[in-house]
């Protein structure tokens, strides 16, 4: 296969079995990859907005997994299907339906509970599961719109606009996204929080 795959920082590298998953062969690079794999997203964002979700649907495993299918789809065979090979980053693969799980209930009690403002609820969820790593590939894409979805459909309120708020030249909203991510991992949510909607 003719694929040139390169990963920038932060990226999820994909194992020979993973890129044999591609269904559309003809592509050559990780350009012509990213605008494929971006008209199928907006199509998983059309399927979004014109349906109602409920919480009790959307806080799911299979929820999860269709948003994911419906982003990917046309472009990987594995889209909507966890992933059964190590990465450098997440959970090991065996326990992703089980962390899931668990990421599920703690959401559904956050927001029964009013725990955390909506923003935090939506962003503490989407840093979870990028930590979780569910999938083979576009997991920080995908726990973006998953939060979204719960932002907008469960409480109620705007999307997030994820840096493009602010149309600064200099501004390099890659860097200031993952490390946003990293200082959630070190336990700090308020650049996540201050990045999402910036």
């Amino acid at each position: 296969m003719g694929l040139n795959l390169e990963y920038q920082s932060g990226q999820t590298s994909l194992d020979e079995n993973e890129i044999d998953g591609l269904l559309i062969p003809s592509l050559a690079t990780r350009g012509e990859l990213d605008e494929f794999e971006q008209q199928n997203i907006e199509k998983a964002m059309q399927w979004i907005l014109m349906r109602s979700f409920k919480q009790e649907q959307i806080l799911t495993q299979a929820f999860v997994m269709e948003v994911h299918k419906r982003m990917y789809r046309d472009v990987w065979a594995w889209a909507g299907t966890f992933r059964k090979t190590a990465k450098n980053i997440g959970t090991d693969s065996w326990k992703i339906g089980s962390e899931l799980s668990y990421l599920l209930q703690d959401t559904n009690y956050w927001i029964i509970q009013n725990t955390y403002p909506p923003d935090e609820i939506a962003l503490r969820f989407k840093h979870r599961l990028v930590s979780i790593h569910c999938f083979p590939n576009g997991n920080g894409r995908h726990s973006r719109l998953m939060a979204d979805i719960i932002i907008e459909k469960i409480c109620k309120r705007p999307v997030f606009t994820w840096g493009t708020a602010n149309a600064i030249p200099q501004r390099d909203i890659r860097v200031e996204y993952i490390q946003s991510v990293k200082a959630a991992d070190a336990g700090n949510i308020i650049p996540l929080l201050s990045f999402a909607r910036s």
